[in-house]
């Protein structure tokens, strides 16, 4: 049914996509397909890493410790932004069309206030994308 499962992923609050982790896990085992965690990151320093090398470095981690821990083939694409607060949806677009998925799980929050005057990005992914979109509420 599925070829390719993306999972995209803030390694700032990796903490908080279990649920959307675990999701994307148990679709990939039922449909023995990979799994690819998409990361976006900038040029400059942040939080997590203070070069996108650095970044793609703790990406790859990332991926290769839900592999081992799920029993799935996982593996990692990284996509620099400009500002990943406002790139944030061409920038996964992107990556769904270059890794070739046809199924993407992402975390979502509970919608507040905020969500009647700004998109959000699943609803913005699932509204552009040619991909099936998965997103699943976390908390």
């Amino acid at each position: 049914m599925y070829k390719k499962i993306i999972v995209p992923v803030d390694l700032a609050h990796a903490g908080k996509l279990a649920k959307a982790l675990k999701t994307a896990a148990d679709l990939a085992r039922h449909y023995q397909v990979p799994v690819c965690y998409v990361g976006v990151t900038t040029e400059t320093p942040g939080s997590v890493a203070h070069t996108p090398k650095e970044y793609a470095g703790k990406l790859e981690s990332f991926a290769k410790e839900q592999g081992a821990a799920n029993g799935i083939e996982a593996s990692s694409h990284m996509v620099v932004a400009h500002d990943p607060s406002i790139d944030l949806d061409p920038a996964l677009l992107k990556a769904i069309d270059d890794v070739g998925a046809d199924l993407v799980v992402m975390a979502s929050h509970v919608p507040n206030v905020a969500d009647y005057l700004w998109p959000s990005n699943g609803g913005t992914v699932a509204g552009r994308s040619k991909a099936s979109v998965f997103v699943v509420r976390e908390g």
